[in-house]
């Protein structure tokens, strides 16, 4: 008996093999822990794709309200197992739950449970499979949010070139197929388009309107008394005219030659201004301020703000530029006309960014040959502008080089920005640029100073990428009037 108690007492007291023990021990909770980790990462992602396909599938549904309940759960059903793809997680339509929390707006909400792969040795413990609870839940809104953009789109020669304007046409009329469907009631989007060169085209029906300006036209179209003069200036100077007593004879050598006296008088032409329906409806750059003439840009001329003509401020002064685009298009949402006038580009004229820019902001604002829908006071109005150039600018009314006509539309002095870019942002109205360089020209600072933010400008190598860039931007677009 004394051995074996002696034995047993050997046993209790030797810690030899207590690690083994320990470690045997301590494996179950260290693995579960690591096991843990890898299924919460499983799950985060599978929680992710859920967030996708019930956002997916809230916008779908937004664009097709009214629905019944039984049509919203069906139709919902439907279109979220069709986005989110595979899953390790497990639904039934009972788990999507779509409510109405007010009659423009919808709440979309899913739960469910991951199931503990890596870390389902804790069912040893439990009993049964461990889970984790995954769920996601999508609000989009409507009705209280309208969108209106302008289309400042670059119709100058150059776009010729490189399928420019081919690949214009069809980004231009792709991103509006993007913001039709956005649509929900008429009147939340609206569109205009403003194609420009040097100039741009507001239309020859205008020509009676008062906030024409004809002041440089009638000077420079018309017909002079006197032969070899072509504008009211030179014609009206005074000329001296030599006559012979004999008058077939209209030189000074013919006429003495064959026995006639030549005299000289000092004559002044008659000019007769040109019938103003012969306009081809473009307007050029309006008047500068007093301080431009020494440093462009420096102060804010007209041609850079959008006041209404009045008896002091001036009115689109009318051109007979023979680079003349197509007719400029106010807001509005007639989305066959839009694509007509699309389909109707043409590439023409020299490069002006500042006129179609400030002709793009005169159109969400209203003015001249151009009408902006009221302001509803129970929605929330994004106002945007995309200008789109191909080139760096080439001619204004005043200047033949990009710096100073640059300076028009965006100028840093010292760290104080001013221009029609600075103008227009302060007002709220964001700016997205593109330019289509496919010429090797250097990056347009301009464009990119111009930009709400460095986020929004792009600048393409090929004139195919217009198509997938427009669509970014319709579909940023249309996300913002859509979702809340």
């Amino acid at each position: 008996m004394r051995p074996l108690l002696s034995k047993l007492n050997n046993f209790w007291s030797d810690r030899r093999g207590n690690f083994a023990i320990l470690f045997g021990i301590a494996i179950v909770p260290i693995f579960a822990a690591m096991g843990l980790a890898i299924d919460y990462s499983l799950a985060n992602g599978a929680r992710t794709a859920v967030q996708a396909a019930l956002d997916n599938t809230a916008l779908s549904l937004s664009k097709q309200m009214p629905l019944d309940q039984a049509t919203l759960d069906s139709k919902g059903w439907t279109i979220f197992s069709s986005n989110l793809g595979p899953t390790p997680l497990v639904f039934t339509q009972s788990d999507l739950v779509i409510t109405t929390p007010t009659t423009s707006s919808l709440q979309l909400q899913l739960s469910s449970n991951y199931e503990l792969k890596v870390a389902g040795v804790l069912s040893k413990f439990f009993g049964t499979a461990p889970t984790m609870p995954v769920g996601a839940i999508s609000m989009v809104s409507w009705g209280n949010s309208r969108l209106r953009v302008a289309l400042v789109l670059d119709n100058t020669g150059s776009m010729d070139q490189a399928g420019k304007m081919d690949a214009l046409k069809t980004a231009t009329k792709g991103l509006l197929t993007t913001l039709k469907n956005a649509v929900i009631n008429q009147g939340d989007i609206y569109v205009s388009i403003i194609p420009f060169s040097k100039d741009v085209n507001v239309g020859p029906s205008n020509l009676n309107a008062t906030w024409v300006d004809w002041t440089d036209w009638d000077t420079k179209n018309g017909t002079c008394s006197l032969s070899g003069y072509t504008d009211k200036s030179s014609c009206e100077a005074p000329h001296t005219v030599g006559v012979c007593s004999k008058p077939q004879w209209t030189s000074k050598n013919s006429c003495e030659n064959h026995n006639g006296t030549w005299t000289t008088t000092t004559v002044n032409g008659t000019w007769t201004k040109a019938n103003h329906n012969t306009w081809n409806g473009c307007v050029t750059d309006r008047s500068k301020s007093t301080s431009d003439s020494s440093a462009p840009g420096t102060a804010a001329g007209y041609d850079q703000k959008v006041d209404v003509p009045s008896g002091s401020v001036p009115g689109f002064p009318a051109e007979q530029f023979n680079g003349c685009t197509i007719e400029m298009m106010g807001l509005n949402y007639n989305w066959n006309t839009m694509n007509t006038l699309v389909d109707s580009m043409v590439s023409v004229g020299n490069t002006n960014q500042p006129i179609g820019l400030v002709w793009g902001w005169q159109s969400l604002v209203g003015g001249g040959p151009l009408t902006a829908p009221a302001l509803d006071a129970n929605y929330v109005y994004n106002q945007v502008i995309i200008l789109m150039s191909d080139g760096l600018n080439t001619q204004d009314r005043w200047y033949g080089d990009a710096t100073s006509i640059d300076r028009r539309m965006y100028y840093n002095n010292g760290g104080t920005v001013s221009g029609t870019c600075q103008n227009i942002k302060a007002t709220g109205v964001q700016i997205y640029t593109v330019q289509v360089n496919t010429g090797g020209d250097p990056t347009s600072a301009l464009l990119q100073n111009c930009a709400t933010d460095p986020s929004m400008f792009f600048e393409l190598k090929t004139a195919g990428a217009l198509v997938s860039t427009f669509n970014q931007i319709g579909t940023n677009l249309a996300n913002l009037h859509i979702a809340k």
